[in-house]
């Protein structure tokens, strides 16, 4: 069903208001869920108020390209029309990672952030696009923490980053000032990983790769994002940098697939996702494969968008039974 038909049955969608950036979700209230969902419906829309990108649109719901665009296949993303109704995410599952501190999940391209639990107050984690390490240059996997944080850093590029810039003709001096084109934009968190990898802001001339496989291997957010976590997060704080394509989880009794494309250069076949994702399904049901239908799985691994699809519903546990119930309905040990 194209987007403009979509419009035809408005009364199961949402045209979402524009002046979002991160991604702010309650955790589920059952502590052993994990798919976080933001609207009420399950294909939340926004209606453009002026001619622009979508890679624009993506910016103000801290989208990146690569997820806008898979989500709107149809639209042309450097000429959105006014009125026209563009797609956001909706569900996610959540990494699997300890729910504290940072996790990136490079294959998603997303950073998903727990910040202390308030008194009084529903846990929550915040999300962001980020872009990651290009195929050459990638962006380093495990467990780190913050170590330093930098405002209106000078970017020293590395030896090995000049003699690439200087033979595609565009040198680089020794030293890069802070300012609008410096590639590290105004804010910078230093991860305790050898080599020198940061999560850090982006200059004017590339805040639309955002969301792709595009660094020389640090994590790049749009500068209103990486402001927002740089105030956040205190040095110290743990970061988690997992590569999960696909993710599966439980959201009231019901049980989701999530399913991203591979990155450049680590192309995988249908049957060998079919085989990742069998594991996880089983890991997450007690070493079990519970029964589905096999084609919605297989068509959720060809279609690769991100969106989690629900594989099958469980039985909502019994409630639990007043202390003395069970003897009065005749269920103590070795009856029934």
């Amino acid at each position: 069903m194209k987007l403009s038909e979509a419009l035809a049955v408005s009364v199961l969608l949402s045209v979402v208001a524009s002046n979002a950036h991160a991604t702010t979700y309650n955790l589920p209230e059952n502590g052993h869920d994990n798919v976080i969902t933001q609207f009420q419906d399950d294909v939340p829309l926004t209606r453009v108020e002026q001619n622009e990108t979508l890679l624009d649109v993506a910016r103000r719901f801290s989208l990146g390209q690569t997820e806008i665009v898979r989500l709107n296949p149809e639209l042309d993303r450097w000429h959105i029309k006014k009125n026209e109704i563009v797609r956001l995410a909706n569900k996610r599952i959540l990494p699997d990672t300890p729910r504290e501190g940072i996790t990136l999940n490079i294959a998603e391209y997303r950073l998903y952030y727990y910040p202390p639990v308030q008194a009084g107050a529903a846990p929550q984690v915040i999300s962001y696009a980020h872009g990651i390490g290009r195929q050459d240059w990638k962006t380093p996997l495990g467990k780190t923490h913050i170590v330093r944080k930098v405002k209106d850093p000078a970017w020293h590029p590395p030896e090995s980053i000049r003699r690439e810039h200087a033979a595609n003709g565009d040198p680089l001096p020794a030293i890069v000032a802070p300012g609008p084109h410096n590639p590290l934009g105004a804010y910078m968190l230093h991860l305790a990983v050898p080599g020198g990898y940061l999560i850090h802001g982006t200059d004017i001339d590339k805040i639309y790769g955002i969301g792709m496989q595009i660094t020389h291997g640090c994590v790049r957010m749009y500068p209103e994002d990486i402001e927002e976590l740089y105030r956040s997060v205190p040095v110290g704080t743990p970061v988690h940098i997992v590569k999960q394509p696909i993710k599966v989880g439980w959201l009231d009794n019901v049980f989701y697939i999530e399913a991203h494309p591979d990155l450049e250069g680590e192309e995988t076949t249908l049957e060998q996702r079919v085989a990742v994702a069998l594991g996880l399904i089983q890991k997450a049901n007690n070493q079990a494969v519970p029964e589905f239908d096999p084609e919605v799985l297989r068509q959720a691994l060809k279609a690769l968008d991100g969106n989690p699809v629900a594989l099958f519903e469980r039985a909502p546990p019994l409630p639990e039974l007043p202390k003395g119930a069970a003897r009065k309905i005749g269920l103590t040990e070795g009856e029934g």
